[in-house]
């Protein structure tokens, strides 16, 4: 695979919402994405929970507005079964940490694809995951 990064729920928020303390950060690297034309993969449950978070936090028809978007400029990514077991050693092997289900199955597809995370969040440092910076 070429250049890629595969998408957190940090970044893909905060990019969603103007008041986050991350949002201009976001909007940069988002132009550096495109200016580098970097393949941004979002794996699905990052995709669920980032929808959640919008929807949650920002209301429906922001949340679709996000979605359509993430759907059109961005690749979705599935975790397969090896991912999944890897992602459960993972978040218990880092339990002290309080590692999600959700960052170690990123982790988890990083380390099979071989491409770097794009996160705000230091337990992909913790998990020794590639973060892309």
């Amino acid at each position: 695979m070429s250049a890629g990064v595969l998408a957190d729920s940090g970044p893909l928020y905060a990019a969603a919402d103007p008041g986050d303390q991350h949002h201009a950060r976001a909007r940069r690297e988002i132009d550096t994405i495109r200016e580098r034309d970097v393949t941004v993969l979002v794996p699905f449950p990052i995709l669920c929970e980032a929808h959640s978070l919008v929807s949650r936090r920002l209301g429906t028809e922001v949340a679709t507005t996000f979605l359509a978007d993430v759907l059109t400029r961005a690749l979705i990514a599935h975790p397969t079964g090896n991912d999944c077991v890897e992602a459960f050693r993972r978040a218990g092997a880092y339990a002290d940490q309080k590692v999600t289900l959700f960052d170690a199955v990123t982790a988890a597809m990083s380390d099979r694809l071989s491409q770097p995370v794009w996160t705000y969040d230091h337990h992909f440092d913790v998990m020794g995951a590639a973060v892309w910076r």
